[in-house]
C-alpha cells in the first residue's frame, strides 16, 4: 500500500483504535482525534493524505467539519457512519466526502476502501499528459489541477477524478452508471453520487450552473462534456 498519513476523527475510542490497528498493519501512519474542532487544529501542523470521518461527533458535526476542511484541503475523505439514510449519504458527498461506509463494517472492508482511495490518488499524481483546455480553464492531468487563467480552482480528489473522466470522454453521452464505474471503479455505492458531483462541478466551473455550457445534461441518457460549447467551435 502507498505510505500515507491517515487522520481518524471518531469519538468512540474502541472503534477508532480498531481502525488504527488494521490500518497500521498496512504500514499506514494514523492519528486519532475525538472531535471535529480538534481535527481542524491537528491538520494545521499534521497534514493527512486521507481522513476517516464520523458524522455524529460531540460539538461540531462531520458535515460542518467537511465544509470547513474543503476550504483548506483536497485530501480524500471517507465517511464512516451509522446514519444510512439516502439524505445523509447525499449530504456527505455534497459537502465533499469521497466515499461513505456504513456502520457496522468489516475492518478489512475499511482497509480495502482506504487502499483503493490512496491508489487512485497515486495514479492521478503519476499520470502524464498535456493540459486539457476548455473555455478559460486548463485541466492538468499531470499536476492534478484545474486553473482558470492564473487562478487555481479548488477541487476535491473525487471532483478532479470526475472532471478528468468527462474530459477523457469529451463529446460522448455518458450514462451515470458508466461514469460511476469509470471513476469509482471497484468501490461499492450508490450511482446517485454522480449527480451530486456533477452539481458540485457545475457550481465551480459554470457561469450559470442552471444552464451549463460544459457539463451538459443529455435527457434520457446522462451527461456529456462539451469543451467547445455550441457557437465556439472552430
Amino acid at each position: 500500500m502507498v505510505k500515507a498519513k491517515i487522520l481518524i476523527i471518531e469519538d468512540v475510542q474502541e472503534l477508532a483504535e480498531l481502525e488504527a490497528l488494521y490500518l497500521g498493519k498496512e504500514g499506514l501512519e494514523t492519528k486519532i482525534v475525538e472531535s471535529a474542532e480538534l481535527a481542524l487544529e491537528t491538520i494545521e501542523s499534521w497534514q493527512p493524505e486521507l481522513i476517516i470521518l464520523d458524522i455524529n461527533l460531540p460539538g461540531m458535526d462531520g458535515f460542518e467539519f467537511l465544509h470547513r476542511f474543503r476550504k483548506k484541503s483536497e485530501a480524500p475523505v471517507l465517511i464512516v457512519s451509522a446514519r444510512v439514510a439516502d439524505e445523509d449519504i447525499i449530504a456527505g458527498l455534497g459537502y465533499g466526502a469521497d466515499e461513505f461506509v456504513t456502520k457496522p463494517f468489516s475492518p478489512r472492508v475499511l482497509v480495502a476502501r482506504v487502499r483503493a482511495m490512496l491508489r487512485r490518488v497515486q495514479d492521478s499524481e503519476t499520470e502524464t499528459g498535456k493540459g486539457i483546455r476548455f473555455g478559460p480553464y486548463v485541466l492538468d492531468t499531470a499536476a492534478c489541477t484545474l486553473r482558470k487563467g492564473t487562478e487555481r480552482v479548488t477541487l476535491s480528489a473525487k471532483e478532479f477524478d470526475v472532471l478528468a473522466f468527462f474530459a477523457a470522454n469529451a463529446g460522448k453521452p455518458l450514462a451515470p452508471d458508466v461514469i460511476y464505474n469509470g471513476v469509482w471503479k471497484n468501490a461499492y455505492g450508490d450511482i446517485t453520487a454522480v449527480a451530486v458531483y456533477v452539481q458540485r462541478l457545475r457550481k465551480k466551473i459554470e457561469e450559470d450552473p442552471s444552464n451549463p455550457r460544459y457539463i451538459e445534461t443529455v435527457f434520457g441518457m446522462g451527461y456529456r462534456f462539451a469543451p467547445e460549447p455550441d457557437g465556439e467551435k472552430s
